[in-house]
């Protein structure tokens, strides 16, 4: 028998409860939060003066590349990079080597997860066989598993037909269909967004409209067929306008926004760097603004990282043309949403962690916190400036690195563990 976790107060910070945000100290014990007031005292103290508590964030779009990819991360790696993050669960995509595509990989990688102690991983399923976009995976095998979210992520799903008919299969179980919404018939041997500064280099890019064709299918089918339907890393104010109409009529919708692409625009690509790399592209300055925006008002539902890791031969050594598209995200994440949109704590906690829990049913996160709740959370200074300069990931694709960031995760406690602590030198 293992011994327990000793009882740890988190003390001096502002606590957000089911009342709003409060000046409370809080003991945890026994995996759940036991106790809320001002005289308290547990095993181990933790300052949290300055600072925000509240529920640990939720990523709903993380790559940890198990299986095939694991010179890039893996589930231990990613869990820490989590952790560090104040991340206390993520779903990992699909599009790994090879794909999971069906019950059996689904259950190994469960299995696989539970022994993964500084976060909870759950896993996303291929919406076709080895995302190979031409017949459906087996979507009643992985439902069977536990499996509610279905991807081709890094790939659009190709025809209306495949993706009309995995709508209508889902539906009545209560899946969703996550999308990368990228024709790709526009952005083959494209690298970045198509406007002045691809023409300036002299390279191909991708239009806006790639995004918003595909947006606007989606949303007809799903509208067609009551199924539900989730747009990642939204990048253009098409796309937000276009989410936007379609809540208010009632289309099952939702959206995600990425930290990268509220903060960055396609002038960052100028030098050719090719942290800057990622799919969907940068867009322009006015595309950055309306995707803000989209967060800020709720038309966007979450923030999500689009977690991507490469290795350094695959990115800084390949350069912009042929270097791997996508970034790390999860340690910067919360600091990167806190400096590009100063948030109001419920709604930086709502965008982080509530909303994200609710759409992809990890129970036992995304709450407010109360006495008898799992404690599952993170200790936030939204005025900390810092420069990031290294990662718990394997990888170090991040266009954060060097970057003066506002806001740092001071501790993250899952199962009422501590698994994250920062310690400043």
């Amino acid at each position: 028998m293992t011994d327990p976790a000793p009882s740890l107060l988190l003390a001096g910070g502002k606590v957000l409860t089911p009342d709003g945000l409060e000046h409370l100290n809080l003991v945890v014990a026994d995996g759940l939060v036991v106790a809320l007031g001002s005289e308290l005292v547990a095993d181990v103290t933790l300052d949290c003066s300055g600072s925000w508590v509240g529920p640990g964030f939720v990523d709903l779009h993380t790559h940890l590349r198990e299986p095939g990819q694991e010179h890039k991360e893996n589930m231990e790696s990613g869990a820490a990079a989590a952790a560090a993050g104040g991340y206390t669960a993520v779903l990992a995509m699909p599009n790994t080597s090879p794909a999971i595509d069906g019950p059996e990989l689904v259950n190994a990688l469960l299995v696989r997860a539970r022994q993964i102690a500084a976060v909870e991983i759950r896993i996303s399923g291929a919406v076709t066989a080895g995302r190979g976009g031409t017949e459906l995976a087996d979507l009643e095998g992985m439902l069977a598993a536990g499996v509610r979210w279905f991807t081709d992520d890094g790939d659009t799903i190709s025809t209306a037909g495949l993706l009309r008919r995995a709508l209508l299969l889902l539906k009545e179980e209560g899946g969703v269909i996550s999308e990368h919404a990228e024709d790709p018939s526009l952005t083959a041997g494209a690298i970045m967004h198509e406007g002045e500064v691809s023409r300036l280099l002299g390279v191909k890019g991708m239009p806006a409209v790639a995004e918003t064709l595909i947006i606007s299918r989606d949303l007809a089918l799903a509208a067609e067929t009551g199924g539900a339907v989730h747009i990642q890393h939204v990048s253009t104010a098409g796309a937000v306008d276009l989410i936007a109409n379609a809540k208010a009529g009632g289309i099952r919708v939702t959206a995600e926004a990425t930290p990268h692409h509220l903060t960055f625009d396609h002038t960052d690509l100028k030098a050719g760097d090719p942290r800057f790399k990622m799919k969907p592209p940068l867009r322009t300055a006015a595309d950055v603004e309306a995707v803000r925006a989209g967060v800020i008002e709720g038309v966007i539902d979450i923030v999500a990282t689009d977690h991507a890791p490469h290795t350094p031969a695959e990115t800084e050594a390949a350069g912009l043309e042929v270097g791997a598209f996508g970034v790390i995200g999860l340690e910067t994440a919360a600091a990167a949403v806190n400096s590009a949109l100063g948030l109001a704590a419920d709604d930086f906690f709502d965008r982080m962690s509530v909303a994200p829990a609710r759409l992809g049913g990890f129970s036992g996160h995304g709450l407010p916190v109360a006495v008898g709740q799992p404690a599952n959370l993170v200790v936030f200074d939204p005025a900390a400036e810092w420069i990031p300069s290294r990662f718990r990931s394997r990888s170090r694709n991040s266009p954060f690195l060097g970057r003066p960031l506002r806001g740092r995760v001071r501790a993250t406690v899952h199962g009422g563990k501590l698994t994250h602590r920062l310690e400043v030198s």
